[in-house]
């Protein structure tokens, strides 16, 4: 089992995977949608960054609140309503670095028992730290795979 450090660590490494996922993709790369169906590159990473802060805020609340109440938000809303089209590809990455380094900050104070405290989604339920730092650690290579089937797509 990954230490607490480990976790933390490879939440981090995160944003560099992204970033590295989009490496050299120029503006019409990242606008393309070359996949039917599926949005392009910066719309992944304007969603990324979107949910980046709501899922920071949440593990902020488990941690400082007694069982918060803890909000969804549509995916679907955001990318209809937020301009990821016309969004800065290099400002959102920079969203996403700096909202996991601050987070990974106030992780490294806690001991290892805070990982089990809980706040409860109006969604999901009860949740855990340790749950909600497992979704955020997950979610950029959820979505890596598909900005990489995208550069496959326009053979780049």
């Amino acid at each position: 089992m990954a230490t607490l450090t480990e976790v933390i660590d490879g939440y981090l490494g995160g944003a560099q995977a992204l970033r590295q996922a989009v490496r050299g993709l120029n503006r019409e790369q990242l606008k393309a949608r070359p996949v039917p169906g599926k949005w392009s590159t910066l719309e992944v990473v304007c969603h990324l960054a979107d949910f980046e802060p709501i899922m920071a805020d949440r593990m902020k609340r488990i941690i400082a609140e007694d069982n918060p109440q803890l909000l969804g938000a549509s995916e679907v809303k955001f990318a209809a309503a937020l301009a990821y089209q016309d969004r800065d590809v290099e400002e959102e990455l920079t969203i996403i670095d700096k909202t996991r380094q601050q987070m990974a900050r106030i992780l490294r104070t806690l001991p290892a028992s805070a990982l089990q405290r809980v706040g409860t989604h109006n969604e999901r339920g009860p949740l855990t730290l340790e749950r909600m730092l497992t979704s955020a650690i997950n979610h950029i290579p959820h979505h890596v795979k598909f900005i990489d089937e995208k550069r496959k797509a326009l053979g780049v």
